[in-house]
């Protein structure tokens, strides 16, 4: 079975077509109807929309509440395996660093070696906003999935299909882990995560030294330019996902007052660390200070885990609506959290794997830690609790 929407939803229409069209017509018909007719008025719905093969059997039960949520769902693996080999293409965005790429598409494709697969890289919020432009623009036509910017997230929902990946994890049509789902919007898988943490230059401070909690940054011995602190706060929103946003506004206020080095970029800052310019960083990607630890020659960069470690999911990724090879969309988003493709995450970006992966580094080395957790119950605050930590820094904000 191809994807082609005329098909699909007449089974599983979009809320707004409830009100009218076949989902009314079938929800008049269910009190008249037998529940063999209303099977066979179904089938004849579908037929006369080209479907050539109807997936297995599913319960009307099931038929029913898909329709009513207006998401789209299919029931079988063998369906999507065949639609896929007849779409033999693939196109993706990806937020994971390019080195990461042959080996991912080494593994995927040797599973699947009638799919050809291209990459693309996407990182920052610039770049999300420029590709929000063009998708609202109807520009973009030949992707398949997009990457969803932490602080643009609602903002891409309009354009994404929404076919029910959670449902089809859960009946086992997909393996998918449950936790890697949005349940609000089952149609998004995030296969990775991001903790935060402390880095440092070990030759110029004694790990004695190093703050144990993130109170510690306060004490009058850090204050005026001793630590770096970055101006996108995006580690704070798992703080204030575990502590409360009233926590965070007085932290951050309190985190200014002590004038700290204020940086935006990572690497950039780290490589100032371990170069001897800065000597720690409030809080950075516990996986890009530990990437530049193993690659700094000088061996000074330290990064220190400290409690609750917040930790965010990374890595959304989602079917647009317009994507031109949809099924073979749903299997590279089942390989992406597969314990296959987490291990090539570790082993080529380390640490950038997903919590919800039993075994994956992250995993491992937060395994009986006490974390702050940004999962899908809060994301949908993150581009908010950004502002707010921001705004309680204090700093400028450019005139638009």
């Amino acid at each position: 079975m191809t994807w082609k929407s005329c098909t699909c939803r007449a089974l599983s229409p979009r809320p707004s077509s409830l009100k009218q069209g076949a989902g009314l017509r079938i929800g008049r018909l269910s009190r008249k109807l037998t529940y063999v007719s209303l099977a066979l008025v179904t089938f004849w719905i579908c037929a006369s929309a080209s479907v050539a093969a109807p997936a297995p059997p599913v319960s009307d039960k099931d038929k029913h509440n898909k329709s009513a949520a207006g998401y789209l769902f299919l029931a079988n693996r063998e369906e999507i395996v065949a639609g896929a080999k007849k779409e033999g293409r693939l196109r993706v965005q990806s937020n994971l660093e390019p080195n990461v790429y042959p080996h991912l598409l080494g593994a995927f494709q040797k599973k699947y070696p009638f799919i050809e697969v291209r990459i693309d890289e996407v990182t920052g919020a610039d770049t999300a906003q420029r590709f929000l432009l063009e998708l609202r623009s109807g520009r973009i036509k030949e992707l398949d999935t997009t990457h969803m910017s932490e602080e643009f997230y609602a903002e891409y929902l309009p354009f994404l299909k929404n076919i029910t990946i959670k449902d089809m994890a859960e009946k086992g049509v997909l393996n998918i882990p449950l936790k890697m789902i949005d349940p609000d919007n089952p149609f998004v898988v995030a296969s990775g995560t991001v903790a935060s943490a402390v880095a440092y230059n070990k030759k110029l401070m004694d790990p004695s030294a190093v703050p144990n909690t993130w109170d510690d940054f306060l004490k009058p011995e850090l204050k005026g330019r001793k630590f770096v602190a970055d101006i996108r706060p995006q580690g704070f929103t798992a703080l204030a996902a575990a502590l409360g946003e009233e926590w965070v506004v007085d932290y951050a206020r309190k985190l200014s007052e002590q004038k700290p080095i204020w940086t935006r970029g990572h690497t950039r800052a780290l490589a100032a660390i371990s170069s001897g310019e800065y000597t720690i960083h409030q809080m950075t990607n516990y996986h890009t200070c530990m990437r530049a630890a193993w690659k700094d020659p000088t061996r000074s960069l330290a990064c220190k885990m400290v409690e609750p470690v917040p930790v965010r999911i990374a890595l959304p990724d989602a079917i647009l609506e317009s994507a031109p090879h949809p099924n073979t969309a749903l299997l590279w988003l089942e390989f992406l959290t597969s314990p296959e493709a987490q291990k090539i995450v570790d082993e080529h970006e380390p640490l950038r794997s997903s919590i919800y992966s039993r075994d994956a580094e992250i995993e491992k080395v937060t395994r009986g830690k006490k974390i702050a957790i940004h999962d899908f119950r809060t994301f949908k605050n993150s581009a908010r609790w950004m502002n707010m930590t921001f705004d309680a820094f204090g700093l400028p904000k450019a005139e638009k």
